[in-house]
């Protein structure tokens, strides 16, 4: 049977934040059926249309709302990674989409779905920019940077998405390796998340410090190091010279988590490296005392770390 076109394929989005906002607008803006999933007291109050303040544009789609995951083609789940199990409450029937497509931050969640849904229905992805909520409904995207990532094995489903995204303004791309689809994220992730966050700073203000430059410097070999272990082709220059590219008033969500005084995602972004780094027997000072000093700002302690 052939694939489904583009604008046939049905989409549910499992997290209306900043992420889930942005690509539900731009999948309902390009045509496709979007359902966006939201709490059930919420959704007498949740706007019909939404919209969308980017660098790429300004747009508003219509789409519809609902407490649980109805039958539909793809579920982008786009939760942060403390929500995740609260979130899957929402699905309610397992065999009610074809493809789960995780946008979360970190790589531990990829075995939890997998073990839940099953390989053939998991379509590893991972998102990199700005987004944010700023009401129900209502989201904004700041900097230039968006990206999302697919694993190869989506292509056949998702080749159309992705093209459609890509006449949006998105930066997509398909990896054939998941090691390297989900570490080549995290070395970009992790040094940029803590250190914006431990300092307090924005991208560019870190650039231009001495001190907390060379922490950022000394945390990206690091998780290279642990990545490269754990199977994944990153190479250290290119993600340093990556992030010098960086938009310079970008803020990381783990930043913005501490200011509001949400639990960061401290074991979902760092864990992999402290624990892949104890597997390997790598020696990652920098990255310990960034963690350290998000722990100190957060007054947040990570019990699942070893």
């Amino acid at each position: 049977m052939p694939e489904k076109d583009f604008k046939q394929l049905t989409h549910a989005i499992l997290g209306a934040g900043g992420v889930g906002g942005m690509i539900g607008t731009c999948l309902a803006h390009a045509g496709a059926p979007v359902t966006m999933i939201v709490r059930r007291e919420k959704i007498a109050q949740y706007p019909k249309t939404i919209t969308l303040d980017s660098t790429l544009g300004k747009f508003e789609a219509n789409v519809a709302v609902a407490a649980e995951v109805p039958s539909v083609d793809v579920v982008w789940l786009c939760v942060k990674a403390p929500q995740l199990e609260a979130a899957l409450g929402a699905i309610t029937n397992p065999q009610a989409f074809r493809a789960i497509v995780p946008l979360l931050n970190g790589i531990d969640h990829i075995a939890l779905l997998r073990s839940k849904y099953g390989t053939e229905r998991l379509i590893p992805a991972n998102i990199a920019g700005e987004f944010e909520r700023i009401a129900p409904g209502r989201f904004v995207h700041r900097t230039s940077l968006a990206a999302l990532n697919v694993l190869s094995a989506g292509r056949g489903l998702l080749e159309g998405t992705v093209a459609a995204l890509q006449q949006i303004g998105l930066t997509c791309r398909f990896i054939d390796d998941e090691a390297t689809l989900m570490w080549g994220k995290l070395v970009f992730l992790a040094p940029f998340a803590l250190t914006t966050t431990a300092a307090d700073k924005n991208v560019g203000e870190i650039l231009s410090d001495p001190h907390w430059r060379s922490l950022g410097v000394a945390s990206v070999r690091e998780a290279c190091a642990v990545a490269v272990a754990e199977g994944a082709r990153v190479d250290a220059e290119k993600v340093l010279s990556g992030v010098a590219g960086m938009p310079g008033n970008m803020r990381s969500s783990m930043q913005k988590d501490v200011e509001k005084h949400n639990v960061p995602e401290l074991d979902a972004i760092a864990g992999p490296i402290l624990r892949g780094a104890q597997r390997h027997g790598i020696e990652v000072p920098a990255t310990r005392k960034l963690v350290a000093a998000v722990e100190q700002r957060a007054g947040y302690i990570m019990s699942r770390l070893a």
